[in-house]
């Protein structure tokens, strides 16, 4: 692993906060992603499973978590189940988890191959009476190739027909929701390599340079640092800006246009998330100066907005009506554009410049899993991405930070990378 090793006692107190949930009798399974097939012979990097690193902190292929706090046998409470490995596998794939060394990551002490996981289940499935299977249920995902978790559900349906079957999902969304303050710690690394790409293309732009190149100083600063992309990165020059998703950087930046840039880190598979948007040349034009002071009153009142109990559809409402006013102030809305209040939101008149969520939770996954419909509490940690989009001005700025909600405030995980224009300038006359 790239990353430096992870206090197991992370990943046995988030197995004892799932079990706490379980009700008696309860099995619990949870597998590893597959290895995604590319072209030809080709395979894609695993992508590990969020809920199995969770739990274990394992990022390897084939593995099972299996969870019976009831079982008669002490020892087959916790399993953890692992492809086994040999001098071939070694020679062509590299150094694989042993039994030792997975107890040593883990903490569970029961580590068996996987090649004893159907025996093993099958016993402990005549013992268990309610069994929690695992499944993708983010509300964005569009799910078009069946995964090894719907393969297993699928199968264990139709052997134990019986059984009481219930959604891992949910508890795991309330689980993942609230950060240990390890996990904490990791997003703040991922913050602070994300801050040393940033500072690094700050000295690095200029008229003249290509949106690629620029991704390429970022890609130079997280790998030297352990981390890796957490996302595709946005690099969008100009008008370029005003696409939400603009991944092609392939584009030259010119002098007088603004660059978006929303990249950001992940480290030890805890992900940041950041945009800035900066001038080209080093300075803002007044208008564009404008645009960006606008966007950032917004971005701090809604850091300000991130308190326990809020609910997100709310927050959201009071930044739109924030940036409604600010629109006006630009001249792209009226006094009267203000007072319509249509019934479907997606046709308030400050969405034809600020039309995406204000912000999402943020952990193991960029978009993490969360119940994002009730309150907001303690412990989740947010991003804050308020933007506004000038498509007959060729003129997008974006602002995002990632923000620690507490008891006694918001703390941003991103303070110390510079946010204000003339921040902005004085690090880029620097260069």
């Amino acid at each position: 692993m790239r990353h430096a090793p992870i206090d197991p006692q992370l990943f046995v107190r988030n197995r004892r906060r799932l079990m706490r949930l379980l009700p008696p009798g309860s099995l619990a399974v949870v597998n590893a992603n597959d290895i995604l097939p590319a072209n030809a012979d080709g395979t894609l990097r695993i992508v590990p499973n969020s809920d199995l690193f969770y739990l274990t902190g394992v990022e390897q292929e084939e593995s099972i978590l299996l969870l019976f706090p009831d079982a008669d046998d002490e020892r087959q409470r916790e399993i953890l189940f692992l492809r086994e490995t040999s001098d071939l596998i070694a020679t062509w794939e590299g150094k694989k988890l042993t039994r030792e060394s997975a107890r040593e990551v883990t903490g569970i002490r029961n580590v068996q191959w996987v090649s004893e996981f159907p025996k093993i289940f099958h016993r402990l499935m005549c013992e268990a009476e309610h069994v929690w299977l695992n499944s993708n249920e983010h509300k964005r995902a569009e799910i078009v190739v069946e995964t090894r978790e719907a393969r297993f559900v699928r199968k264990v349906r139709e052997q134990y027909p019986l059984h009481h079957y219930h959604r891992l999902a949910r508890l795991m969304h309330r689980l993942r929701a609230v950060k240990d303050p390890v996990e904490t710690t990791l997003i703040r690394q991922a913050c602070a390599i994300t801050k040393a790409g940033f500072d690094r293309v700050c000295r690095f732009v200029k008229p003249g340079v290509t949106e690629y190149e620029v991704e390429a100083e970022f890609s130079h600063e997280f790998l030297r640092r352990r981390g890796t992309f957490a996302y595709h990165p946005i690099i969008a020059s100009g008008a370029n800006a005003c696409v939400l998703h603009y991944v092609d950087n392939d584009q030259s930046c010119q002098d007088g246009d603004l660059l978006l840039l929303d990249v950001a880190a992940s480290y030890a598979n805890y992900n940041s998330d950041l945009t800035r948007t900066i001038p080209v040349n080093g300075r803002f034009t007044k208008r564009q100066r404008a645009v960006y002071e606008a966007v950032l009153r917004v971005f701090r009142s809604s850091v300000a907005g991130l308190r326990p109990g809020v609910k997100i559809k709310h927050w959201q409402e009071a930044a739109e009506e924030a940036m409604a006013k600010e629109c006006v102030d630009l001249g792209l809305l009226s006094m009267r554009d203000l007072q319509e209040k249509p019934e479907d939101p997606m046709k308030r008149p400050v969405k034809r410049y600020f039309m995406h969520g204000l912000g999402h939770p943020i952990g193991l996954d960029v978009h993490d899993v969360g119940l994002t419909t009730e309150p907001i509490a303690a412990g989740w940690v947010m991003t804050v991405e308020p933007g506004l989009y000038l498509n007959a001005e060729g003129l997008g700025v974006r602002l995002e930070n990632d923000i620690l909600v507490t008891e006694n405030g918001p703390v941003d995980l991103m303070s110390d990378i510079a946010i204000d224009p003339g921040d902005i300038e004085a690090l880029m006359a620097a260069r």
